[in-house]
């Protein structure tokens, strides 16, 4: 058995407890100071050089390896929750109104924590330094490029040589279960968003003025059009109008209208393309009835890939510590996002899932963001013991 599983299982009770500490004090976006305090208290008495963040609550926390200096090795685990109320029944649910670990970022915590512990105790044997990522701000306003901008890629003092991070899931898979892919593993995030300005009238004359409502309609219908037509297959785009708003009354036709849109895609040349030509699209549309529109397009996380290398080295490493029936590699990325994505811009390196669900029945399971979501915590130690060994081999690797 690997030492570092040995002694994620000897930290196993308190990383749990942690876990369940935070969970009780979810906080949102980029100042979550009882986080941090937790964070800081469980970290207390390990050797570890530690810096807070000034444009958020962010920990970034160093190890020195004894046999280095040598390669550097960053662990990353984002911080904040969701502003959805919980509805499960675990005795240390929220305690905070309207606020939830509903994407299991307590567990990333709790893991990554535990992973530090790990490493400690090794510290004589490590063969270069890890840079611990506590990170606030994935759900909201990307705290990873600001962490990146105050230095976390170089708080060892030289750039960090591979980046590793995981994300548990509520469904979908059995508990334990690993996967990810290399290449394209997680899709960029844009936003579209759309004002149509005509002009307002009587709902019974509408000649008399110039109605947005149903060019707005149009839109939405040409939008998935362009999706179908524009672009390959193979290189996916996703595009959903996910609001509409327009008019105070039925029989009024209003001044303007506006719709919202998220955009996901899977590589900068599709990103760069559905972005001029969604842009076009609406103008032209709008231009085309006598109305105008107001186009605001919103560049969020960038495409999240895994190093192509970085991934075999993390699918050997799990296969030697779980063994091979514990993972699976996927056949699609997915449509969610992740501010990981800008690390992995800098270092190269691989992002991983884990399952943490409870349910006997994955597929049936409540999916993360819902005020529904359980997470077993009974994979912290695995999380902790991958990660911290991850952490062994890569400097070892490195240093050799």
């Amino acid at each position: 058995m690997s030492r570092t599983v040995e002694l994620a299982a000897q930290f196993r009770d308190e990383i749990i407890r942690l876990r369940r500490a935070l969970h009780q004090v979810p906080e949102y976006d980029l100042e979550l100071p009882k986080t941090q305090r937790l964070v800081l208290d469980a970290l207390e008495g390990l050797p570890l050089e530690i810096t807070l963040g000034k444009e958020l609550s962010s920990v970034t926390a160093v190890l020195r390896g004894g046999r280095g200096p040598g390669p550097v090795v960053l662990l990353r685990g984002d911080m904040d929750a969701l502003p959805v109320t919980e509805r499960t029944d675990v005795p240390f649910v929220s305690q905070h109104t309207g606020m939830m670990h509903a994407c299991g970022h307590d567990l990333h915590v709790a893991g990554l924590v535990g992973a530090a512990k790990i490493l400690s105790a090794m510290q004589a044997e490590l063969a270069g330094d890890v840079v611990f990522m506590f990170q606030p701000g994935e759900e909201t306003s990307g705290g990873a490029p600001i962490m990146i901008r105050e230095g976390v890629l170089d708080a060892a003092g030289r750039r960090a040589d591979a980046a590793y991070g995981l994300h548990v899931g509520s469904a979908g898979q059995p508990v334990g279960m690993w996967s990810s892919k290399p290449g394209s593993f997680m899709a960029a995030a844009d936003q579209l968003h759309v004002r149509v300005v005509g002009a307002g009238t009587h709902g019974s004359i509408p000649y008399r003025g110039k109605d947005p409502i149903p060019v707005i309609c149009e839109m939405v219908g040409a939008l998935q059009t362009m999706v179908t037509r524009q672009f390959d297959v193979f290189d996916p785009v996703v595009l959903t109008v996910g609001r509409i708003a327009g008019g105070t009354k039925e029989n009024i036709i209003p001044d303007d209208a506006f719709f919202d849109a998220t955009v996901r895609t899977f590589s900068a040349e599709a990103r760069a393309k559905v972005q001029q030509a969604s842009t076009q699209l609406v103008e032209a549309m709008a231009a085309a009835h006598g109305l105008t529109a107001d186009v605001d397009y919103r560049i969020g996380y960038p495409v999240t890939v895994n190093d192509a290398a970085e991934y075999e080295f993390a699918r050997e490493t799990i296969v030697d510590l779980f063994g091979p029936d514990r993972f699976r590699e996927r056949r699609n990325p997915r449509c969610g996002a992740e501010d990981m994505s800008y690390v992995l811009q800098e270092v190269p390196g691989v992002y991983l899932n884990l399952s943490a669900c409870r349910s006997a029945d994955p597929e049936a399971a409540a999916d993360n963001h819902s005020p529904l979501a359980d997470f077993d915590d009974s994979v912290l130690p695995d999380g902790a013991a991958l990660l911290a060994e991850l952490a062994v081999r890569r400097l070892t690797r490195g240093a050799d």
